[in-house]
């Protein structure tokens, strides 16, 4: 993982994203973007739920801290990000973290489920690096600086 970088709510992100392309250019936009909260990155459903639950390789107090918002994917191996979804919204643990679905679907069926399920918000993935960068700043200036976010429970 890059470096760690915080912004004034100090509330950590945690994506969900098994394409590692994918993941080095949400990196890359944010620290273009300049978000200073910390990034952790899972590679697929099963690690999201064992971070969130502080499972398996997250076990180690400290080692996952609770985000102040998800950053997830639908298409993931091992478990997907619809499974995720349902499993988080289920938990009187971590039903109130903020979801943003964050996929290259666009199906009315997957952003149907997704919001049934109580996802925050569905975006499709931008195509072009420069109309990821205006969502990752969009999403800065939204969800850091506009809303506040649950305080932390842990």
């Amino acid at each position: 993982m890059s470096e760690q970088i915080r912004q004034k709510s100090a509330k950590s992100i945690l994506l969900a994203e098994d394409d590692p392309d994918d993941r080095m250019l949400v990196v890359e936009a944010f620290e273009e973007a300049k978000i200073r909260n910390d990034l952790n990155i899972v590679k697929d459903g099963q690690e999201l739920m064992d971070y969130l639950n502080q499972e398996g390789i997250y076990s180690e107090p400290g080692s996952a801290p609770r985000p102040g918002i998800i950053l997830l994917d639908l298409n993931m191996p091992r478990k997907d990000g619809t499974a995720a979804l349902e499993e988080i919204k289920r938990s009187p643990q971590l039903w109130f973290i903020p979801v943003v679905v964050l996929t290259t679907s666009s199906v009315d069926e997957d952003i149907i489920r997704s919001y049934n399920l109580g996802v925050n918000s569905f975006i499709t993935k931008p195509v072009t690096y420069e109309n990821l960068l205006r969502m990752v700043n969009t999403l800065k200036e939204y969800w850091f600086d506009l809303v506040s976010l649950p305080p932390d429970t842990d």
